[in-house]
C-alpha cells in the first residue's frame, strides 16, 4: 500500500547478519512505497549487502575501524538520503517487518499534527510462542498509546525535527532513542504512540544467555542516560538506575555481608526478592514476567557497574555531550 498523502517519506534500515530477516524487512519497505530506502550494514559477514543491492536499495557499509552503534548507523543512513529533504523518515531494524497499513496512517498523523515529531505504533513479536524469552519481549513491546515520553528504534520521525535536534547521539551504545526523544521534547516536540499495527519483530531469542546479555545492556543504557541527563529536570533514567542497583546489588550484598559479619538471620533480607515477585505478579497477573523482571535486576546492576567502571578508569563509556 503506497503512501496516500502528499508527504515525502524515506526509510532507513540498519542491520548486521540478519539473513532472511533482512530480506523480509526490505521487501516490506519496498512494498510500502517509500521515495528511497537506505540500508546501513554494520560489518555483516553473510549476504546482507548483496541482498539489499539486488533490491535496488542504497547500501552504506560502516567503517569497521570505528565502534558500531545503532545510533551511528541510523545517522549514516540519514546522511546517505539523496535529493531534496524528505518530510518524514521511517527508521526500522533489519529484524523487523513493516505492517502494510502503517505508513499511510502514521504519515497522515504527522502531517495533521504539526507538534508531533515522532509516531510509533504497535510492535509485536513474530513468534512469541517460540520461547519464553520471545514472550517476555512481546510483553515489553505492549506499552500504552497516546502521547508518550520516548519511542523505540522503529518509528516514523519528522525529518525537520530530527535534523533540528542533531540526530541520534552516535556515541551511545544503547538507549539512543529515549535520549533523542528527551531532546525533542525539550525543544517543544511531542512523541506519540498510535493504536495501530506498526511492525513485527523477530527476536529469535532462545537461550538464557541471550536474555542476560540483552538485560545487562539495558542496565548499561540506564546508567549512561542518567550520566548524560540525570541532573536535568527530567531526571532521565535515574529511577531505573537506582532500582537496578538496589535490587540487583544492594539487597543481595546487604544480606550476604550482614549474615557474615552481623548475624545469619540477616540472610532473610533475600526474602525481599520473592516478595517482589509476588507483588509484581498480583499487579500484572503474569508470574513469568514477574520472575524475570525481578531476576533481571542482577544483569541490569552489572551493566550499571560496567558503565561506571569504564568512566572511572577513563575508558570509552559511550557518552558524549549534546547541547
Amino acid at each position: 500500500m503506497p503512501v496516500t498523502d502528499d508527504a515525502v517519506t524515506d526509510a532507513v534500515a540498519i542491520g548486521r547478519n540478519e539473513g532472511q530477516r533482512l530480506v523480509r524487512c526490505l521487501d516490506s519497505l519496498l512494498a510500502a512505497g517509500f521515495r528511497q530506502i537506505v540500508y546501513v550494514d554494520s560489518g555483516s559477514t553473510d549476504d546482507s549487502v548483496a541482498q539489499a543491492r539486488a533490491r535496488g536499495v542504497t547500501v552504506v557499509r560502516l567503517d569497521m575501524a570505528r565502534p558500531f552503534t545503532a545510533a551511528r548507523a541510523r545517522n549514516a543512513g540519514v546522511a546517505a538520503l539523496a535529493g531534496p529533504p524528505a518530510d518524514h523518515i521511517q527508521f526500522i531494524d533489519g529484524d523487523c517487518v513493516l505492517d502494510p497499513a502503517w505508513l499511510p496512517l502514521a504519515s497522515r498523523f504527522l502531517t495533521d499534527n504539526p507538534q508531533a515529531a515522532v509516531a510509533c505504533g504497535r510492535l509485536r513479536e513474530i513468534a512469541p510462542e517460540a520461547s519464553l524469552y520471545n514472550r517476555l519481549i512481546d510483553h515489553e513491546w505492549n506499552t500504552p498509546v497516546g502521547q508518550i515520553g520516548a519511542c523505540g528504534g522503529i518509528a516514523l520521525i519528522r525529518a525537520g525535527a530530527f535534523h533540528e535536534a542533531g540526530g541520534f547521539n552516535p556515541a551511545l551504545i544503547a538507549g539512543e532513542e529515549p535520549e533523542l526523544c528527551l531532546r525533542l521534547r525539550r525543544a517543544g516536540w511531542q512523541i506519540w504512540r498510535l493504536d495501530a499495527e506498526m511492525a513485527r519483530h523477530d527476536a529469535a531469542m532462545h537461550r538464557f544467555g541471550q536474555w542476560w546479555r540483552r538485560t545487562r545492556r539495558a542496565g548499561y543504557s540506564y546508567a549512561l542516560g542518567a550520566a548524560l541527563h540525570g541532573r536535568a529536570p527530567e531526571r532521565h533514567n535515574v529511577a531505573q538506575t537506582r532500582r537496578a542497583l538496589a535490587w540487583g546489588l544492594g539487597i543481595p550484598l546487604a544480606a550476604i555481608l550482614g549474615a557474615v559479619f552481623v548475624h545469619p538471620l540477616l540472610l532473610a533480607l533475600l526474602l525481599a526478592w520473592p516478595l517482589q515477585v509476588v507483588r509484581l505478579w498480583r499487579r500484572d497477573g503474569d508470574l513469568l514476567r514477574a520472575v524475570f523482571t525481578t531476576l533481571g535486576k542482577l544483569p541490569e546492576a552489572l551493566g550499571v557497574l560496567e558503565f561506571r567502571l569504564k568512566r572511572l578508569t577513563g575508558r570509552q563509556a559511550g557518552l558524549i555531550e549534546y547541547k
